[in-house]
């Protein structure tokens, strides 16, 4: 592989964005990508893939190029070198690689493979609760399956085609997808692209979903008619898949915080051809608003996020013990509160996106013991290692 010095610089000033201003990767990647508009296909995957590719692999890059936190355009480009030598990617004759001592960094990146932290590539208290909750083997193959790059799946909307259809139709448009094993509505991209200018995704034969998200819908125990709340629901990516279920019979209130989310929801509803969603932005009196309203109610809750950090690698250098353990009273305070919303005899679907018990079924015990009037159905785990997003769901029925 040839190196180019603008691409190489253009990863340098995105990896600032990141590290040093606090920019989350997608946007600081599109940021920079916006700067010249005559960097190709080849070079604009060139960028975003190095990019990710350190922040995935950050803290044994600066183990293995002895920096402790870079700050200067030294130290980037050590950094951005030291990743080209564990890659072995030939590094060019410029000055900024001439004073990399290429024998010690490989026996500097060899030392920290011998270390999980290091080879892993994770902050020392996260390794410490991972290991403190799933067990050190558990820990240890989860970890290696968020150091992978994320698959794409896509989820069929079946208000407008069926699987098979969708298929037919981006196979026409050389687009190879494979439907998955038991994910009813899935298919699975083979090769990454960007798939929002295809006439499909125009006319909504489907949304970008991972496979693991999918099986929330189904979780819920839908049918026609019934009204369902779906109060964390951001983009609204879960509703729509509700909508299509409950094949746009019913009625679903999606609410979040954000108005923006949910102006979005409505331009994916509009598209999608669903027209059975309302939009509620949250604030002081919707839980009395909508008291006794939901059949279904979904509380896809704020979490770490860690089942899905080889989707957003960024993710684990801003996550601390601090907003870990301010989430965790979050989702408890949720959970007592929206859980006002169902009806008796509903159900309610606790959901996150961690692996970590202290999210998932310690908060629902939490719950159970506090609120006799809510009995436990079923929940189902899905970890990393299973092939998508690790996924937590748990089913809770109001009894009285």
């Amino acid at each position: 592989m040839k190196l180019h010095r603008t691409l190489v610089q253009a990863v340098i000033d995105t990896l600032q964005h990141i590290f040093i201003e606090g920019v989350y990767a997608d946007k600081a990647v599109e940021q920079v990508l916006k700067q010249n508009s005559r960097w190709g296909s080849r070079d604009r995957r060139f960028i975003a893939e190095t990019t990710y590719g350190m922040v995935r692999w950050w803290r044994l890059i600066e183990q293995s190029a002895a920096i402790e936190k870079a700050e200067t355009d030294f130290q980037f480009w050590k950094l951005i070198g030291v990743w080209f030598i564990m890659n072995e990617i030939e590094l060019p004759a410029w000055e900024e690689f001439a004073s990399l001592d290429i024998n010690k960094i490989l026996e500097d990146y060899s030392k920290a493979k011998k270390v999980r932290k290091f080879r892993e590539s994770i902050p020392d208290w996260l390794d410490e609760i991972g290991s403190e909750e799933l067990g050190e083997t558990v820990w240890e193959r989860e970890l290696q399956e968020l150091n992978k790059e994320a698959q794409v799946v896509l989820r069929v909307n079946t208000l407008k085609i069926n699987k098979i259809q969708l298929h037919r139709l981006l196979e026409d448009d050389a687009i190879e997808t494979l439907p998955i094993g038991d994910y009813n509505d899935a298919l699975l991209l083979l090769k990454r692209q960007n798939l929002q200018q295809t006439n499909e995704y125009k006319q909504g034969f489907f949304e970008i979903q991972d496979a693991s998200s999918q099986l929330i819908a189904p979780f819920m125990k839908l049918k026609e008619g019934l009204t369902i709340i779906d109060a964390c629901a951001g983009a609204g990516g879960k509703s729509l898949h509700v909508a299509a279920m409950m094949k746009n019979k019913g009625r679903i209130i999606s609410m979040d915080v954000e108005e923006r989310k949910l102006q979005e929801l409505k331009k994916r509803a509009a598209r999608a051809g669903v027209s059975i969603i309302e939009t509620q932005t949250i604030h002081a009196t919707t839980i009395n608003q909508f008291k006794n309203t939901a059949d279904r109610l979904l509380l896809d809750v704020p979490c770490s996020g860690l089942g899905v950090i080889r989707r957003t690698p960024d993710a684990k250098w801003k996550l601390n013990l601090d907003f870990l353990n301010k989430i965790r009273v979050s989702q408890q305070e949720i959970l007592a509160n929206y859980s006002q919303m169902l009806k008796l005899d509903g159900i309610m679907v606790y959901a996150t996106c961690s692996i970590l018990p202290s999210e998932n079924q310690d908060q629902v015990k939490m719950f159970l013991e506090s609120n006799k009037n809510f009995e436990f159905i079923e929940d189902r785990k899905v970890l990393p290692s299973e092939g998508f997003d690790g996924f937590y769901m748990a089913a809770l029925k109001r009894i009285n």
